[in-house]
């Protein structure tokens, strides 16, 4: 406050919360609507200096919680904390010398996270709050309909399109209303809603395409906004490269750095932990080492539910799967199963390892970054799963679908390590570790909105239901982002 009234910094503030569903934030959790009714008012002749105080009060606290809402998130969810992005940060100084310089505008835009994709997020975010604003949304007709066939939700259906940017304006005026059938540009278009949405993008408006079709744009806003809360909620990176891993997008993205357009160096296909019994944990930790060749070291519950039942039934089993047991003393006893080796594994003295190989479950590459579950990156002989669009087929560890090419990108500016040296140590024995000579994060997340370089948003199935989860702590701590 000033001698007229509200400051110009009071202006930015109260501007700032009123604004912050634009951050997929929600302005009643500020108090916005109550601030910026009040300072319409000011100077307010029958406000005392104890009515004043009061809204300068209820004004700063608000500021100071949207402040720290946007740096660190509004709940504590996974493993990554709330406001772990700049723990040691004084909010209540730093707004106290933004107000004295009339940056608070400023402040806030910092304290957002430095990701482009946060960035571009919030793009998307914007335009499905424009077209969940814009009136009332109505869903496509049920049934089956290939390219060709007559529809009667075509109008709907041109409409949506438009709204979503799968179809061009300009094509959708050449259409007109007078076509019946499904064809051509409407066609083509539902291909890239599919491609979009994670489906067989084959033009057919079959259950699954007309279900996606039929999310509201609201619901739509909303996951976009449950992504930039995870966002929020990361510990902030330097310059430095950096690999994510995001489970329900089942990619892995490589990027030169956190800023600029949001472009990746590199990304590909991956597999991760299946939805129901083995799912892959979220994690940020720092990529260590590169092993080529390397040993598959059992876990030990996958030596009880899983290999124990097999080599009772059949002894050879081991020995047809290159596999060997070891015991404590790491001495290798090799792959024969009898009835001591089977009593040492079923009682958790021996272990079991696979040896290097192309058929190795690990393929020919291991990218080791240590945590307490264990989790890692590796190539796999089963490249069959990465032709699905649902890849949840793994027992936690993440399979990845071009190995050589993740290590020819982690390994650049290593001159030893360069791609006729990686694919050598993939292709002859022995096994062989790559140090890093600088750990690289990796980021192993989990979002349903991602929004693309192309300035397409791309959408995907909530596999472990984290974002269900999300809803209900944000639902807990106050109303839903």
């Amino acid at each position: 406050l000033d001698g007229d009234g509200l400051s110009p910094a009071g202006r930015t503030a109260v501007a700032e919360l009123v604004a912050a569903a634009d951050q997929g934030l929600t302005p009643a959790d500020y108090d916005a609507a109550t601030l910026e009714g009040l300072a319409r008012g000011l100077p307010h002749r029958s406000w005392n200096a104890v009515a004043l105080a009061r809204f300068d009060l209820l004004l700063s606290v608000d500021v100071v919680r949207y402040l720290d809402d946007l740096r660190g998130g509004r709940v504590r969810l996974g493993p990554f904390g709330r406001g772990r992005a700049a723990p040691d940060l004084d909010l209540a100084s730093s707004l106290a010398r933004a107000i004295a310089v009339d940056s608070v505008h400023e402040l806030a835009t910092s304290l957002q996270p430095g990701f482009a994709q946060y960035r571009n997020l919030r793009l998307h975010l914007a335009r499905y709050q424009r077209l969940a604003a814009a009136g009332a949304f109505t869903a496509l007709p049920p049934g089956t309909v290939h390219p060709g066939d007559g529809f009667a939700g075509l109008g709907r259906l041109r409409t949506r399109l438009v709204d979503l940017g799968d179809l061009p304006a300009s094509v959708a005026a050449d259409i007109g209303d007078s076509t019946t059938h499904y064809t051509g540009a409407m066609v083509e278009a539902v291909r890239r809603f599919q491609v979009r949405h994670d489906l067989q993008a084959d033009g057919v408006l079959g259950p699954r395409t007309l279900a996606a079709l039929n999310v509201s744009y609201a619901v739509r806003a909303r996951q976009i906004a449950l992504a930039m809360e995870r966002l929020r909620a990361l510990p902030r990176l330097a310059g430095q490269r950096f690999i994510v891993v995001n489970v329900p997008a089942f990619r892995l993205f490589a990027f030169d750095s956190v800023g600029g357009t949001g472009t990746p160096s590199l990304q590909m296909k991956v597999v991760a932990g299946k939805a129901l019994d083995t799912r892959t944990p979220m994690l940020f930790e720092e990529l260590r080492y590169i092993e080529f060749r390397p040993y598959w070291n059992l876990p030990r519950s996958i030596v009880v539910k899983e290999l124990l039942p097999l080599v009772r039934r059949k002894p050879t089993y081991l020995r047809s799967h290159a596999m060997e047991v070891v015991d404590a003393r790491q001495a290798v006893l090799g792959d024969v199963v009898t009835p001591a080796v089977l009593a040492g594994l079923t009682r958790g003295e021996f272990r079991v390892r696979q040896r290097p190989g192309p058929d190795n479950a690990l393929g020919l590459a291991k990218f080791v970054f240590p945590n307490a579950a264990n989790v890692y990156l590796h190539g796999t002989p089963d490249t069959v799963l990465f032709a699905r669009s649902r890849r949840d087929f793994s027992h936690g560890c993440i399979r990845l679908e071009d190995p050589a090419g993740l290590a020819a990108w982690v390994l650049r500016d290593q001159p030893a390590w360069n791609r006729e040296a990686i694919e050598a140590a993939m292709a002859e024995p022995p096994s062989t570790r790559a140090l890093l000579t600088r750990p690289m994060p990796v980021l192993v997340f989990y979002t349903t909105a991602v929004a693309f370089p192309d300035g397409t948003v791309h959408f995907y199935h909530d596999v472990y239901g984290h974002d269900r989860e999300l809803l209900d702590a944000l639902r807990a701590v106050g109303e839903p982002a």
